[in-house]
């Protein structure tokens, strides 16, 4: 089950838990004590805007991709954030552009998130001629 959640939420949580968790210390129980929540998995997707031919997948398109392939994917909930960065592209030249970033929160070992989250990728750099979808993926303390 992948729930909504704050942009403020978030990125409120805290480095040493994902750390600790990921370890495998004795930290975690001590950080779980102190914390409501479970620990889950954070996937953060970078979908980038920018096309070979020069022009810019819309606020428009990026929303009916939205509706169409995350909303059903994920019908528990997302963040949306809107960004701009840059990276360095195949052909070796930097590439500025808008960016949507899609927050994810899901428990660890949801195969069906997996799939999901690789059909997302696969589609939209289908869809709008992408070379990439960065994704990462952190650990988190969550509450709701």
């Amino acid at each position: 089950m992948v729930v909504a959640v704050a942009a403020a939420a978030a990125f409120g949580l805290g480095g040493g838990v994902a750390a600790s968790a990921a370890s495998g210390t004795g930290t975690t129980d001590a950080a779980q004590a102190q914390s409501p929540g479970e620990i889950w998995k954070r996937t953060e997707l970078f979908f980038g805007t920018g096309k070979p031919d020069g022009t810019e997948v819309t606020d428009q398109e990026f929303a009916e991709f939205s509706d169409r392939e995350i909303s059903p994917a994920f019908p528990g909930g997302f963040t949306r954030l809107d960004g701009s960065g840059q990276w360095r592209g195949g052909s070796g030249a930097i590439v500025r552009e808008h960016t949507h970033v899609i927050v994810l929160l899901h428990p660890f070992g949801d195969r069906d998130a997996e799939r999901e989250i690789e059909e997302l990728r696969a589609d939209y750099k289908k869809q709008f001629q992408q070379e990439s979808v960065l994704r990462s993926d952190s650990v988190e303390q969550v509450s709701f």
